[in-house]
């Protein structure tokens, strides 16, 4: 964490739960109802209708469809449902001054999400933390297969800053972030709000895992 010149930010979990009011389960419910209105119900297995994650969906029609109108629109609902769901999001405990905080002391900062970047950015402008990483948002674009764990987005990032991996952290809450980092080279800070979180995060090989950002606030502020 000291070591740090560049933190690579996840959005939804790290920096906030982006569907605490908005439920996630619902958006995707409302995904599948709209490729079934379209006659498209074969289009997605039994686990994949009922996974009741929106990405999930939005993967599997990009696996069969890449890169076609259908994924395109199905993209821009799923990027207006995030939308909607930034008026009810909960910030992560510790985010805000962290982001301050760390800023404060001299590193950069960038969001490198699966979430649309219009997302990250109208909800970091309402906390009034847009400056702490701005232009530096990297998020979901229409080469879905360029989604994490894919360390494209992470690369992004670290070129656009002209930033070596060592020298740059990421903070991530799940598999995928993990497992972008590694394959960006990226040391990698998980964190896990809950037991489960946690437990996905070392079963694919996490070491450093926290359950608050308290933990790394204190740090930071030590080292300023």
């Amino acid at each position: 964490m000291t070591r740090a010149r560049v933190v690579l930010w996840d959005f939804d979990g790290p920096i906030c739960r982006l569907f605490a009011g908005h439920s996630a389960e619902r958006v995707a419910e409302r995904l599948v109802d709209w490729l079934e209105g379209r006659g498209l119900h074969g289009l997605l297995t039994e686990p994949e209708r009922e996974s009741l994650d929106p990405h999930v969906v939005l993967r599997a029609v990009d696996r069969r469809h890449p890169g076609s109108d259908l994924v395109a629109e199905l993209e821009e609902r799923l990027t207006k449902e995030e939308l909607r769901a930034v008026v009810s999001a909960w910030p992560t405990p510790y985010a805000d001054p962290l982001i301050r905080t760390w800023t404060a002391v001299g590193a950069r900062l960038a969001v490198t999400t699966n979430n649309s970047p219009r997302v990250a950015s109208r909800y970091l402008e309402g906390r009034g933390l847009m400056a702490c990483f701005a232009p530096h948002l990297y998020g979901r674009t229409q080469d879905l297969h360029l989604l994490k764990p894919d360390p494209h987005c992470l690369k992004r990032a670290l070129n656009a800053m002209g930033s070596a991996p060592g020298d740059a952290l990421m903070i991530g809450d799940t598999p995928s972030d993990f497992l972008a980092a590694s394959a960006a080279g990226v040391p990698f800070l998980g964190y896990a709000r809950n037991e489960r979180k946690e437990k996905l995060l070392r079963g694919v090989g996490a070491t450093a895992v926290v359950g608050s950002l308290d933990v790394v606030l204190k740090v930071i502020r030590r080292q300023g």
